[in-house]
């Protein structure tokens, strides 16, 4: 890859560019005129259409000519201004990098009083407040729904944030500390350990404590497994375990899927999740109000 971003490829890149530029506007100067002695008729080209349409070697119409040289002085204009010839970034110093943090910048200015009004107040309270939901609401369509969704209903591996069911607890404190510093979800994988069949004991045990339909002498076999090894993690109940981000077994509420195979393939291969921290790129006032708007779409509030 480094011969890729060498000093070569940027000279390379400019003269290809300016090469064409000059060949253009030589080629459009060559077009321009027909050289006649006088007396002499235009010719034409040999071309004919339905016998007697024929194409002569006329110059281009005047006001053509001119909108092809306008467009040429333009493009070199523009390449003088802005970056686009190999490594020369232009007189005006224009990168994409810095509009974007320019117009940040502004914006952070703008709204920054906004956020640090809603962050004096608590989570409930900016909940409540329809113009500081909308705020949270525009947060998530742009960061959130790539994987929970437009709807926040979530998707296969991504939770569904309108219900009450939560991994590491749906309380408004819970909820800010899981997109401030981000979640790591893992779970190990048990098929080596466990055996083929051992491994489908311990699913239709699973699936026996939501109530689904089960082999019931394979989840009896299950049950020893689960409590020697899966207890640890997901409680001797199954119920979960917040603190470590242990989902609940007892309801129908699955991150991959409920069904056995489903469930063989999670104990088999594991899961890997990882949710990312966003308080370095958003800051404590953004996140402080999509976590509002988090809660309120699981607790009723009027501005989902």
């Amino acid at each position: 890859m480094s011969d890729f971003v060498s000093d070569f490829w940027g000279v390379y890149i400019a003269v290809v560019v300016i090469v064409g530029i000059v060949g253009l506007a030589y080629l459009l100067f060559s077009q321009s005129k027909t050289n006649l002695k006088k007396g002499e008729k235009v010719e034409t080209v040999g071309h004919v259409w339905d016998d007697d349409l024929q194409e002569y070697n006329n110059p281009l119409p005047r006001w053509w000519m001119m909108l092809f040289y306008i467009t040429l002085v333009f493009g070199a204009v523009y390449l003088v201004l802005y970056p686009g010839l190999g490594t020369f970034k232009g007189i005006r110093g224009w990168t994409s990098v810095g509009q974007y943090n320019e117009e940040r910048s502004q914006a952070e200015a703008k709204y920054q009083p906004l956020y640090d009004k809603f962050l004096k107040q608590d989570i409930q309270a900016v909940a409540a407040n329809p113009e500081a939901q909308a705020m949270g609401k525009r947060l998530f369509q742009t960061y959130c729904v790539q994987c929970h969704g437009s709807d926040a209903r979530g998707a296969k591996g991504f939770p569904n944030l309108t219900d009450n069911d939560w991994l590491h607890g749906g309380t408004p404190q819970k909820i800010e500390e899981t997109i401030t510093i981000g979640r790591h979800g893992q779970m190990p994988a048990w098929g080596a350990a466990f055996g083929e069949e051992k491994v489908k004991d311990v699913a239709n045990y699973v699936m026996s404590l939501s109530g689904k339909k089960h082999d019931a002498d394979r989840a009896a076999r299950g049950k020893e497994t689960f409590s020697a090894v899966c207890a640890a993690c997901h409680g001797p109940d199954g119920k979960g375990n917040q603190a470590m981000g242990a989902p609940n077994l007892t309801d129908n509420i699955w991150l991959y899927g409920g069904t056995e195979k489903t469930i063989i393939e999670t104990i088999t291969n594991g899961r890997n999740n990882q949710m990312p921290a966003w308080k370095d790129f958003l800051g404590e006032g953004k996140v402080h109000l999509l976590a509002s708007y988090v809660w309120g779409l699981s607790n009723n509030t009027k501005a989902q």
